[in-house]
């Protein structure tokens, strides 16, 4: 029998939230320049994730971490920053219905470089899942 993994209740939960970001974003975009308006978002993500890490008691002091540690953590971050000003941009630019899920094609690009990189082993079941999204993608982004 099956066991129910434990972060996919947590990976669903994302998946709402991106969806719910791609909406709110979209109607937040009409009036604002899309650097300025990422930027205000993330003030705010930044403020809110700070008062949880302190009510939740798990704040530690980032310069006792590992410097590798830090260093992939950095990258982490200029990547989301680079990957919500481009999408940003997209959004402000182009219908959400359509932006949105080529924004997911980073699903097929992360099973690409985990296998790459990380050397994680994907079954017949997890890369035919990996083709049919690249494959939902192209048919979202292309106009008839």
């Amino acid at each position: 029998m099956t066991t129910f993994p434990q972060w996919l209740p947590w990976a669903l939960l994302s998946a709402v939230f991106a969806a719910l970001t791609a909406i709110f974003a979209k109607l937040g975009l009409q009036n604002i320049d899309s650097d300025m308006a990422m930027l205000l978002r993330t003030v705010i993500i930044s403020v809110v994730l700070a008062m949880f890490v302190a009510a939740a008691g798990k704040w530690s002091n980032p310069l006792q971490l590992p410097g590798p540690t830090v260093a992939w953590l950095a990258l982490s971050a200029l990547a989301t920053g680079a990957s919500w000003m481009c999408y940003f941009r997209a959004l402000q630019r182009g219908p959400a219905a359509q932006v949105a899920p080529v924004d997911k094609l980073s699903v097929v690009l992360v099973a690409l470089f985990a296998v790459t990189f990380l050397h994680e082993r994907l079954g017949w079941r997890e890369w035919l899942g990996v083709v049919m999204i690249g494959g939902g993608v192209l048919l979202m982004a292309l106009k008839r």
